[in-house]
């Protein structure tokens, strides 16, 4: 017994496609049109329950820290966007000019 006994040796069988498929599908043209005008009356349903059901649940705590935390963003944009490329540059180089020799890298050598 070869290993290759079990092997099927018929052709490839695609699901949903049968012997007789060759010709050319049958349009449905009035189920077409009765889905779109569905569609289209479903998503104005939706868009009516969407702003009729909007409610803002949250606390006025809630509320409140949500209005801080947009002012502290909008303030943290603006002095980031306050200073140029070349002034933050100077201002790290300043920053590191004013570290201890603690935090440098110290030099390597193999030769000594």
């Amino acid at each position: 017994m070869s290993e290759y006994d079990a092997v099927q040796k018929s052709s490839l069988k695609l699901k949903g496609v049968g012997d007789i498929s060759a010709g050319k599908k049958k349009k449905k043209k009035n189920q077409e049109k009765h889905r779109l005008e569905q569609v289209v009356t479903n998503q104005n349903d939706e868009e009516v329950k969407t702003k009729k059901a909007y409610i803002d649940k949250r606390t006025p705590a809630q509320i409140a820290f949500d209005k801080m935390q947009e002012k502290r963003q909008m303030e943290r944009i603006l002095k980031k966007a306050s200073k140029t490329h070349k002034h933050r540059v100077e201002d790290f180089n300043r920053h590191l000019d004013t570290l201890t020799e603690h935090y440098d890298i110290p030099k390597v050598s193999w030769t000594k």
